[in-house]
């Protein structure tokens, strides 16, 4: 969930260019999502990941930050998380996430989302940082850096 401290998550977003990260990822898992309120720069969600749930509520800690944002996560039972979805806005998001490590000798990974459903075709790749001057590789598969986009943020798709 985090790396920089409790309860902040600082991340990249990038589009990607071919499916080449399939071969590198070390697992995936399928994810359905909805969001139960959204506005103000705020989001509540939840998600099954495989057999289990989460819900999580993020904010911008400053309006001007791109990187950086609050995010609270606590897992819940699948059950409730079925019934919460039942809730959910209009547009759930179904997506298959791929994870590949990143540089050999840091502890970062790429999280690939391959969208499904009614986001079909799109595909997003984000990496979470420790801290915002980290330094990373871009793998050939990257393409695009779209952080900061509220077009390619998950509660506006």
């Amino acid at each position: 969930m985090t790396n920089a401290g409790k309860n902040i998550e600082i991340e990249r977003k990038f589009l990607v260019k071919d499916t080449s990260y399939k071969t590198l990822a070390v697992k995936h898992y399928d994810i359905i999502q909805g969001y139960i309120s959204k506005g103000n720069g705020r989001t509540v969600r939840v998600r099954i990941r495989d057999n289990r749930a989460f819900l999580t509520i993020k904010g911008r800690i400053d309006p001007n930050a791109a990187l950086a944002h609050f995010e609270w996560e606590q897992e819940i039972n699948i059950d409730d998380a079925r019934q919460l979805l039942n809730l959910a806005l209009p547009g759930l998001i179904e997506k298959t996430r791929w994870i590949v490590p990143a540089t050999y000798g840091t502890n970062l990974v790429w999280e690939i989302d391959e969208f499904h459903g009614r986001l079909e075709g799109r595909t997003l790749a984000e990496i979470e940082l420790p801290n915002e001057t980290q330094q990373f590789a871009i793998p050939d598969f990257i393409g695009e850096e779209v952080t900061g986009q509220p077009e390619y943020y998950n509660s506006n798709m």
